[in-house]
């Protein structure tokens, strides 16, 4: 090929990719927006209800992102069916998906409602918060199984290459959400004043438009292209056998978070029974508390570029195509190199300010700065990392990202721990974090995208 059509090849190439991530990332922004939305209004009630409803929301997006294999495997198997020139075989796909998310979103909606006040007193609350969090969560359970469509057709759509669908649903709810709370919370008119159950309904009737929006997309399209609405009992076990190792995956992810929250706790406590704390035992939690929180939005950025993977990589393999797969592969790897670089440089040179924004607490800004550095310096790694898991998540291979977060978790859990446990100090957490989580994730991914066995072609390759 000659040079000038390979830069042909390449722009062409980068204007799908950013087709595909642009509305992607705006649209994972918007997700922690909703939570956001019911902070503000619920804030103005007392500290009782916003305490409550950060119990509440957590226990909410645990189970909600536990299924976010709902999206992922729903993505890799309609693309591939789009691939190999079978729209309609890729929507009855897409409708097995939205089956299962109806069967795992019905029980787990009244299991969460009928135990909302022991999920709630396993916080180890207040009475005052335990109240706030157990009426919020009893009424919130009711937008479990439109969440779950939510992901389910919002898989669906990005395998159809279409994400920007999904950004406008989800801005739309968002917006829809936040009049809602203030209504509903507060009271205006005839309606009373609901106080923290108002958040709940307004954000359960938001949740609920939003997935018969998306719903409404999607069977819409199956009708045009013949696929059957009805559930194919076959074709619902099959996606949740293709679940089952993105949802280890997806465990594996959060057990190493928690592990490494749990060594920050331990390192915290250790330093203030010894008096070497500079502050006490919260300044280095909520240090570790900001930088996860900043970590986990710079995340947004890179995930989108893993989410386009997962369009792209699905229908070339569907297509047959091992050349452009490979192409695209390592056209996404320059994407996340390069958005790592980026996002590492503006995180590094906006550290010393950055924790003015979140506290005034001149101990945590000072000890947010090396933590943020460190972070810094790991996101070229975290973009090859986000770009190959979702190059692989298209192709298919979960079982592979299985069995790989169990290696990467095996060997970090203990590590991180005995480091907390020999008085490391907080950046030193996060350099091993880093190093070993981190760059775990990256040779274990990199292992597999070098050889050939995730290159399996056809519609029917998803295992």
């Amino acid at each position: 090929m000659k040079p000038t059509e390979t830069r042909a090849a390449r722009r062409r190439l980068d204007r799908e990719i950013a087709r595909l991530a642009v509305p992607a990332f705006l649209a994972l922004v918007a997700e922690p927006l909703f939570l956001l939305g019911d902070s503000a209004v619920v804030g103005h009630l007392g500290t009782a209800e916003l305490a409550g409803l950060g119990i509440a929301g957590t226990v909410l997006t645990t189970i909600v992102g536990l299924c976010v294999f709902l999206a992922y495997g729903t993505t890799a198997g309609v693309a591939r069916q789009l691939g190999a020139g079978r729209p309609g075989a890729a929507l009855a796909q897409g409708v097995d998906g939205l089956w299962l998310a109806v069967a795992i979103g019905l029980p787990v909606t009244v299991a969460t409602a009928l135990l909302s006040p022991g999920l709630v007193a396993l916080f180890g609350a207040s009475a005052p918060v335990a109240e706030q969090a157990t009426t919020y969560l009893r009424i919130a359970a009711g937008g479990i199984t439109p969440l779950l469509l939510v992901l389910a057709t919002t898989g669906v759509l990005r395998g159809l290459q279409d994400t920007r669908t999904p950004l406008v649903v989800a801005v739309a709810g968002n917006l829809a959400n936040l009049v809602l709370n203030v209504v509903l919370v507060h009271g205006t008119g005839p309606l009373p004043r609901l106080e923290i159950a108002g958040s709940a309904w307004g954000s359960v009737i938001a949740q609920v438009a939003m997935a018969l929006a998306l719903v409404t997309v999607v069977l819409r399209a199956a009708r045009r292209e013949g696929a059957s609405l009805r559930p194919d009992l076959p074709g619902v076990r099959a996606a949740a056998r293709a679940g089952v190792p993105l949802l280890v995956r997806t465990l594996t992810l959060r057990a190493s978070l928690l592990v490494t929250t749990y060594a920050v706790v331990l390192a915290a406590d250790s330093a203030a029974n010894t008096g070497s704390g500079g502050g006490g035992d919260a300044v280095p939690i909520a240090t570790h508390q900001l930088a996860m929180t900043l970590w986990a939005f710079l995340a947004f950025v890179l995930d989108a570029i893993a989410i386009a993977a997962q369009a792209i990589t699905g229908r070339h393999l569907g297509a047959g195509d091992v050349a452009a797969t490979r192409s695209v592969t390592q056209r996404m790897l320059a994407w996340g190199v390069a958005s790592g670089v980026v996002t590492g440089v503006l995180l590094a040179a906006a550290s010393p300010w950055l924790g003015a924004l979140f506290t005034p607490d001149d101990d945590v800004r000072r000890a947010l700065v090396p933590v943020l550095l460190v972070a810094a310096a790991a996101q070229p790694v975290a973009g090859v990392v986000f770009v190959l898991d979702g190059v692989l998540i298209g192709a298919g291979d979960g079982r592979y990202l299985a069995w790989a977060g169990l290696v990467v978790l095996g060997g970090y859990a203990p590590v991180v721990l005995l480091t907390s446990a020999a008085g490391a100090t907080l950046p030193w957490l996060w350099v091993v974090f880093a190093v070993l989580f981190m760059g775990g994730r990256l040779v274990t991914l990199l292992r597999r995208a070098a050889g050939d066995a995730w290159l399996v072609t056809g519609a029917e390759a998803v295992r």
